[in-house]
């Protein structure tokens, strides 16, 4: 039997009363068809009271506890855009944004999400290769996907340490896991050192020089007097989170759970966890950014059934609803929704053996889209078969919370459990 693991990247809104729900509301068929023959419940997808990121709640939804094997953002996205990174080197998440270069006021965290490949790639250029500490630390950048980004310091005569806090004020460190913060002063932080050790004050050192060298290349930059003429947000800062200073040392997915499980994701940091814990990569082949998302859709669907005859599973992330939910856009997460639905899921159900699949369909975070931020709630869940049923009408935060599966208190378990299912099924 196969396995379909499906990820609707923030689509879950939480529980909050009198709020609507984009899973409730949206027009989904397919996916609803997979819910009434299903087993549903709720489960944190890193644990109780945390608003995680994407990077780590993927990690536990993929049957790792970051506790275990976390070390920061920066390493993954620097693994899955494709850049040699070596312990002791530092590695940060990056945020092109819109700041007051006199004040460091955030005008917009992402530059209005306007940013095109092109753009990214010029601005990359013009601070990639950055000389810091006098020559002894360079600097290297890389554009990735939209206004995101990845930076790597290294430093010729000391290790750096990922010890340190984040400049990008949405997000707080605790430990290795940032978590998403409800309400932020909306400045540029300077990153500071957590422990009292000469590797984090210098890898916090380096980090606020580059940032500061960075707008000023940033704000003068002819790309952004181009986008200032035509009306949009100058890209003329970086913000930096969820440092890192070496890779996680993780069992591979197949000997883990004796699964040869391929990935399909659209983000650089989710590539870079699929290679970090071994997964199958099954590139895109395209640019998200420069084709429509039924396009985008469709071909994921001809990689997941192209997949599935050569592995015994595929991993899938769709990133659709999340966005709009950062931008409280209730009817865009919605349309989201249904987009994955009538493009990816509709038709990869009329394509494979129902009776030979089991399908795993959850979200990553919830993203309400009322708060505009990831939220600590815990999310809809189902295994779905023929032969498993709860008779659920739809997959939604209401239809799943009475579910038999109940309460999972972390995402972590999420595999092994599917793998019982899997195995009695089978039986």
């Amino acid at each position: 039997m196969k396995l379909v693991y499906i990820v609707l990247d923030g689509a879950a809104d939480g529980f909050a009363e009198g709020r609507e729900k984009s899973l409730a509301l949206a027009e989904k068929p397919g996916i609803d068809s997979l819910a009434e023959n299903s087993v549903c419940g709720l489960v944190y997808t890193v644990g109780k009271g945390i608003a995680p990121e994407s990077d780590v709640a993927v990690m536990s939804l993929l049957g790792y506890d970051p506790e275990k094997y976390y070390t920061g953002r920066g390493p993954l996205e620097a693994l899955g855009a494709g850049i040699r990174f070596s312990s002791g080197q530092l590695a940060l998440r990056a945020n092109y944004a819109t700041v007051d270069p006199a004040t460091l006021r955030i005008i917009d965290r992402r530059a209005g999400r306007s940013v095109t490949t092109r753009e990214a790639r010029l601005l990359a250029e013009a601070i990639d290769g950055m000389e810091l500490d006098g020559g002894r630390a360079r600097a290297l950048f890389r554009a990735t996907i939209g206004h995101r980004g990845v930076l790597v310091i290294k430093h010729s005569d000391m290790p750096l340490s990922a010890d340190i806090t984040n400049t990008d004020p949405a997000y707080e460190r605790v430990g290795r896991i940032s978590h998403a913060r409800s309400s932020f002063e909306p400045y540029i932080q300077k990153a500071k050192p957590l422990t009292d050790t000469p590797n984090a004050k210098k890898a916090a050192e380096l980090v606020n020089e580059f940032t500061m060298k960075a707008i000023e290349i940033l704000d003068k930059h002819p790309v952004n007097e181009e986008r200032r003429q035509r009306g949009l947000l100058p890209a003329n800062a970086v913000l930096l989170r969820d440092a890192g200073d070496k890779l996680p040392e993780a069992e591979p997915f197949q000997e883990k759970y004796g699964v040869d499980l391929a990935s399909i994701v659209e983000m650089v940091v989710e590539r870079g966890i699929a290679l970090a814990l071994g997964l199958a990569d099954v590139p895109l082949g395209l640019d998200p950014q420069l084709v429509d998302k039924p396009t985008l859709l469709q071909r994921e669907v001809e990689l997941a059934v192209k997949a599935l005859e050569e592995h015994d599973g595929v991993y899938v992330h769709l990133k659709g609803p999340d966005e709009p939910g950062h931008d409280g856009d209730l009817e865009g997460k919605v349309k989201a929704i249904e987009e994955i639905d009538k493009y990816f899921v509709r038709p990869l159900l009329d394509r494979i053996d129902r009776d030979n699949v089991l399908f795993i369909v959850t979200s990553d975070h919830a993203t309400p889209w009322y708060m505009k931020s990831h939220s600590d709630d815990p999310v809809p869940l189902m295994f779905s078969h023929p032969r498993l049923g709860e008779g659920r009408r739809s997959f939604s935060e209401e239809s799943c919370k009475n579910g038999s599966l109940g309460l999972l208190e972390k995402g972590s378990l999420i595999v092994p459990t599917a793998l019982e299912y899997k195995r009695r099924l089978e039986g």
